[in-house]
């Protein structure tokens, strides 16, 4: 008997938990997004309560000041009132009629209100501003990144990087001699804009269409021709505002960046190396086509000085990054800045170096990971990273092939000579391949490695669970 009493007990269990599962997934959706607004952390409810106490008290405050009276006759002329209402109409009708008038009147303002604020703040269709201000609250408690590189390379990370924080600072070369960037910078006398141009792509608000349009290369035109409406906008923004830190600010304000860039160097600095036959090329963009074995790289002047903003966002960081990006023409020439070096071999929070995928014909050739890792020392002659990230996963076979018609390989990955350079390993699927047989760093793989990593050393607890996925 008392086992039947048992069974039909955990029948009912049962049912009652299918009863809610259907409730719960038929809840309105105006009811799960009433329910955000209640989430803590918005620095919304607190102000509001604060505002409707605020009045209050003024109100109070002023009818005090004036002897009372005109408390007094309100609390009359409510009592009054209530009377009257309450000989019409009975309280048992009156009471929830004006409650229920008072919440629709309530309900109906703040929704209104809101609606205001979206129509202003131009939401997009199908996001709402909860949804928005969630996820600039969340990235605004980010840590403070600092990314150092150039190319292509800092730009994929850059990506990733901006969904976990809004506090991002991309440091990047001023080396670059070659295309669009090398004539606007012998012409224009600037900065050559392409890496920076880039890197503000990168971490735009709306960055596809953003990239599509600075990306853009004129194909005609007497002096437009191979230019890049980026590069351009870029120049234009130093002729306005006399100076590239503030260009770059600009552009980045006006195009709703989350992050920062900043050039390493305002000083106009190019490129050398000496190659292993004795050889001494000049520019960055000679140093892949010179066929041969980099022994030592340089700047022209020697020692430049480092931007004061980057030094300061160096040792204001809470995470450092090197790389992705090509070894010797994007992440060393930072590097050569004495400064950042130093900057960064001084600070005491966890520092990574993003290893390439694949190695670069006339830069990297038959280079390790150790290989990569030593250049770097060699070129800063200190240590200045903790550890190091690998891909894990090898390319398809067509894609082997079509790198190795370039004389281009996979970057090994040789731990027993890592380890004696004291760096940890941290390997990951992190590829990306897309139809053309191009290797790319994966952006968001990438991000979610080196937080999870930044995690694990820092005790960092800020990130949501649900923004960081299995691999």
């Amino acid at each position: 008997m008392s086992i039947g009493l048992i069974e039909q007990a955990l029948r009912n269990i049962k049912v009652d938990k299918q009863h809610w599962a259907t409730v719960s997934q038929r809840t309105p959706k105006q009811v799960n997004l009433w329910m955000k607004w209640l989430a803590p952390g918005l620095f919304i409810k607190r102000w509001l309560l604060l505002s409707i106490t605020g009045t209050l008290l003024a109100v109070l405050g002023t009818a005090i000041w004036v002897g009372l009276t005109p408390v007094y006759r309100l609390i009359g002329f409510i009592s009054d009132l209530l009377e009257a209402i309450a000989r019409v109409m009975p309280n048992s009708i009156s009471g929830p009629l004006a409650l229920a008038l008072g919440l629709i009147f309530l309900v109906w303002g703040q929704t209104r209100s809101l609606g205001s604020i979206t129509e202003v703040l131009q939401v997009g269709e199908g996001e709402e501003l909860i949804d928005r201000l969630l996820a600039h609250r969340r990235l605004n408690r980010g840590p403070k990144i600092v990314a150092i590189g150039g190319g292509t390379g800092l730009s994929t990370i850059l990506r990733g990087l901006k969904e976990y924080s809004a506090n991002i600072t991309a440091i990047v070369t001023v080396a670059d001699d070659g295309g669009s960037s090398g004539r606007l910078r012998r012409e224009m006398g600037i900065l050559p804009p392409g890496d920076i141009r880039n890197c503000v792509a990168a971490l735009a608000a709306e960055e596809q269409l953003l990239t599509e349009l600075f990306q853009y290369r004129f194909n005609s035109g007497d002096g437009l021709s191979g230019h890049s409406f980026g590069n351009l906008f870029l120049t234009a923004m130093t002729e306005i505002t006399g100076d590239p830190e503030r260009a770059i600010a600009a552009s980045s304000k006006v195009l709703a960046v989350r992050g920062r860039v900043l050039p390493a160097t305002l000083s106009d600095v190019s490129l050398w190396a000496e190659m292993e036959d004795g050889r001494r090329i000049e520019g960055e963009s000679q140093i892949p086509h010179a066929q041969g074995r980099i022994a030592t790289i340089g700047c022209t002047p020697d020692n430049p000085p480092a931007l004061p903003s980057a030094i300061k966002a160096i040792n204001e960081a809470d995470f450092i990054i090197l790389g992705p990006g090509s070894l010797y023409t994007s992440v060393i020439p930072n590097l050569l800045v004495p400064e950042i070096r130093e900057a960064i071999a001084q600070s005491k929070v966890p520092r990574i170096y993003a290893c390439n995928i694949m190695t670069q014909p006339g830069e990297t050739d038959g280079y390790t990971v150790a290989d990569h890792i030593r250049a770097i020392d060699r070129a800063c002659g200190q240590r200045l990273f903790d550890a190091v990230v690998v891909n894990r996963r090898s390319p398809s076979a067509h894609t082997l092939i079509r790198y190795a018609q370039e004389k281009a390989h996979p970057v090994f990955c040789d731990r027993e000579d890592i380890s004696r350079l004291g760096r940890r390993i941290i390997a990951a699927n992190i590829m990306a391949e897309d139809e053309h047989g191009y290797v790319r760093h994966d952006h968001q793989r990438l991000a979610r490695v080196l937080l999870r990593w930044y995690g694990k050393t820092h005790g960092f607890k800020s990130l949501q669970d649900e923004a960081i996925v299995n691999l």
